[in-house]
Parts: C-alpha cells; structure tokens; sequence
C-alpha cells in the first residue's frame, strides 16, 4: 500500500526524496520503496522519518481502518 501520508508531509516540506533520505541515512531508493508501499521501515527507521518531518507515527504510518 502506498504511504501517500509520508509523501504529502516530505512535499510539504519541500523536501526531495533524496533530502529526506539524507536526513535519516537511507538511500533515495529506499525512501522511495517505502513511499510506494515496496519496502517495511523497521520502528527506528519509522521514528527517524517522523522526527525528521515534525510528524508522529501514527500520522504518518497506521493504516486507516476501513
């Protein structure tokens, strides 16, 4: 499933994915496989990404139920 979610704060952000990924020490191919929902971040990697974007996990990584 895609993360559209991490997308939309990283875009807000103005920030690519390659500066994001720099940030929290993965590569831009990284970042991109989990934004397209290819790649399961491991809870560090999710905090890392949170702090970085001033987001919390739950408004960037739990699934919505429907």
């Amino acid at each position: 499933m895609k993360n559209l979610k991490l997308k939309a704060a990283r875009a807000a952000l103005d920030l690519s994915q390659q500066q994001l990924a720099d940030m929290v020490g993965v590569s831009r191919q990284t970042m991109n496989a989990i934004e397209k929902g290819d790649y399961n971040p491991t809870i560090n990697l999710c905090r890392a990404i949170c702090k970085a974007l001033g987001k919390t996990l739950d408004e960037l990584f739990w699934e919505e139920d429907t």
